[in-house]
């Protein structure tokens, strides 16, 4: 047994609400969201990028729900695994649990390369000494491990506060772009216009709900807090509003900021096409508008918030596996805490081990940091998208059949169902270019283990249903 651990199920309650809102925004990192989603959807739908978040804000609304109302039932650190095993069963539990683990180890390991990413930028717009990425988010992966091994209540704490200094330089940025658009200073004569909600002549809806998915996959990872289902007070009504309202204060978020950046580079005149080039829209527009200095504390603010969603996906997907090796998966070494922070350190340590060897292995094979990002990042939104499906089907089963909420309530999860099957089936169909073409059939290898294991493994059903029964 490893120093320092022993406890079953040791898991401590004593988290707050706002704690809890924390983790589901670091896993999101919005900072990071706004730095890099809006140029391949400028790239689609030219100046309507704010109008396309908005669609996505409304979808993820409606694929939130199922997490909103199961969570006032069921509160465990196995989140979707205890969502799904609640409400269809054992089998599908451990399935859908199996896709969010994937999903969590795969962010883990984009979001710690992503660090390497930003970090290049920042020490470049200083105009300090170039480091290979790869140092620096194997820098961040220790930082990442040692704050995860530690109090729960710190590493909360920690992701609230990167997290809202990262946004908290962005809305400066964003207050300054509007002052100036309004006073008619900005750099190149752009002006206040809402005809960023409109679609410019040749779009049609068939594009627009292809960009739509760059808008969902920014708030990929809302259902972070219900991984904190044991670690936080009176989970069934903090758990509920910690995801609600992280879903809609980021969704009024990514709405300004995308019109600040859309109008920040102009609705014409080349200014959508210079937003889908930029490298660096954040970056380009800080300097524009206010100075280099400013660029550089944007380029560390999002640095940080990379920084942040690996140490929430660190956290939660730490807690994904405890839970599953609990209920006996694997080795139950897996399922203990530590004794004196209370942390799933075991457990910690193989999410850790997986996501720095991915990084690293990636380096290797002369992978750039870009797609160091990208690639496992793509990855685990598609596997995540079938956890989500599995806990929308629940939903619908367990809160309807039951008539426990009002029948017309039913139009939520369906709806989010349909989001989630046309973001699935755009992100497959057309085949993407190679190597995004292979992505789907590891998705598919990846799952299948998981359905292998839950349903050829002696009696794993029986004692995850047990455990879950016993649990709730």
């Amino acid at each position: 047994m490893t120093e320092g651990t022993g406890r079953r199920g040791g898991l401590r309650r004593e988290l707050r609400f706002w704690e809890a809102v924390a983790l589901s925004i670091a896993i999101m990192a919005p900072g990071a969201a706004m730095a890099l989603n809006g140029t391949a959807t400028a790239g689609l739908v030219g100046r309507a990028v704010p109008l396309v978040f908005a669609l996505a804000a409304v979808g993820i609304l409606f694929v939130s729900y199922a997490f909103i109302r199961l969570t006032s039932y069921f509160s465990h650190a196995g989140s979707v695994y205890a969502l799904s095993g609640a409400t269809l069963g054992p089998r599908a539990g451990f399935f859908s649990g199996w896709a969010l683990l994937g999903t969590y180890l795969c962010f883990t390991a984009g979001s710690t390369a992503e660090v390497g990413l930003f970090g290049q930028e920042f020490l470049a717009s200083a105009g300090l000494p170039g480091i290979d990425w790869v140092i620096i988010s194997l820098v961040a992966a220790a930082l990442i491990w040692l704050l995860a091994y530690g109090d729960v209540r710190v590493v909360t704490r920690a992701l609230l506060t990167m997290e809202g200094l990262t946004v908290a330089l962005i809305l400066v940025l964003v207050a300054v772009i509007f002052a100036r658009l309004f006073g008619g200073t900005a750099p190149e004569g752009q002006q206040f216009t809402l005809s960023a909600f409109t679609l410019p002549g040749g779009v049609d809806f068939g594009t627009v709900g292809l960009a739509t998915v760059f808008g969902l996959l920014a708030f990929a990872g809302f259902e972070g807090a219900a991984s904190l289902g044991e670690e936080t007070d009176n989970p069934r009504r903090n758990i509920p509003r910690a995801i609600a309202a992280a879903v809609l204060t980021m969704g009024l978020f990514y709405v300004v900021v995308m019109l600040a950046q859309t109008l920040g580079f102009g609705v014409g005149n080349g200014g959508p096409e210079r937003f889908a080039g930029s490298s660096s829209p954040l970056g380009e527009l800080s300097t524009g508008f206010i100075g280099p200095g400013m660029a550089v504390a944007i380029n560390f603010g999002v640095m940080v918030s990379a920084f942040a969603s690996a140490l929430g996906t660190a956290t939660a997907g730490s807690r994904m596996l405890f839970a599953l090796c609990r209920d006996g998966f694997l080795s139950r070494r897996l399922g203990e805490t530590s004794a004196r922070t209370g942390a799933p350190a075991n457990a910690l340590a193989v999410v850790m081990a997986v996501g720095t060897v991915s990084f690293v292995i990636l380096r290797i094979g002369g992978v750039s940091a870009v797609n160091a990002f990208f690639y496992p990042a793509t990855i685990g939104v598609l596997s995540l998208l079938v956890a989500y499906v599995v806990t929308n089907v629940g939903a619908l089963r367990f809160l309807f059949t039951s008539r426990r909420v009002p029948t017309w309530e039913a139009v939520f999860p369906l709806v989010g169902l349909a989001v989630l099957l046309y973001v699935l089936y755009r992100n497959v169909f057309p085949t993407p270019d190679f190597p995004f073409n292979l992505f789907p059939y590891v998705v598919g290898a990846w799952l299948l283990v998981g359905l292998g294991t839950v349903l050829f493994v002696p009696g794993l059903a029986r004692r995850i249903g047990a455990n879950l029964a016993e649990r709730e």
